[in-house]
């Protein structure tokens, strides 16, 4: 058991996957206690609650850790998901996690050989920024006929996956903006102009 009545999350705010649950606990109107930690310097609270000492961390109320990502995102949503970012048909939802499956597994892992080329120097940073444009090409070929990745209306894809495009984006903006994915550019500056994000984008002190 918490000392608390609401949920509390250790999050740190440039985080992608932290970025993805701040989005779906504030769009289900969540309330909490957010904690702001910096990596290097990690609260031995957090630390006995997960571990593995990765952002982020949500403790429930009754105790209970959830410590992946996606599956806060997931427990925000059962709570609450007024615009049905999960939708009902079980094909749909089957294709969202197929997707962000690919996002996190198969692009991210390409995402930060690009992002820290320097670490990996078995190749130039190009290679690694093509890699990852496999999945921007995916992407890319759903938003050229639709403002969403499932369609014409948000879904957990879209909030899952929109972080970590932001972050391939912003390794080279000047490249990124300048090449033909049209469509992924358009997704990613409403997402970035919206009003949840800028909400879950506010600095927060550092907690201690």
């Amino acid at each position: 058991m918490n000392d608390n009545n609401q949920p509390i999350l250790y999050s740190f705010r440039r985080c992608p996957y932290a970025m993805r649950a701040r989005l779906a606990l504030t769009y289900a109107e969540i309330s909490l206690e957010h904690r702001e930690i910096i990596l290097r310097n990690k609260p031995q609270s957090m630390l006995s609650a997960s571990p593995k000492g990765t952002v982020p961390v949500l403790i429930l109320p009754e105790g209970k850790v959830i410590d992946e990502s996606l599956d806060i995102m997931l427990w925000a949503l059962a709570v609450n998901d007024p615009q049905h970012w999960v939708p009902e048909n079980s094909a749909d939802k089957t294709e969202i996690m197929a997707l962000i499956q690919k996002s996190d597994f198969d692009f991210k892992p390409q995402l930060d050989r690009y992002k820290y080329a320097d670490r990996h120097p078995e190749h130039p940073m190009e290679y690694y920024r093509s890699q990852g444009e496999l999945f921007i090409e995916l992407l890319n070929s759903k938003l050229s006929h639709q403002n969403y990745l499932m369609g014409q209306k948000v879904t957990l894809a879209d909030m899952a996956i929109v972080p970590f495009i932001r972050q391939f984006a912003h390794v080279d903006r000047d490249w990124f903006y300048s090449t033909s994915y049209k469509g992924v550019q358009k997704w990613l500056t409403s997402f970035i102009e919206s009003e949840l994000f800028l909400q879950i984008m506010a600095k927060h002190p550092l907690w201690e």
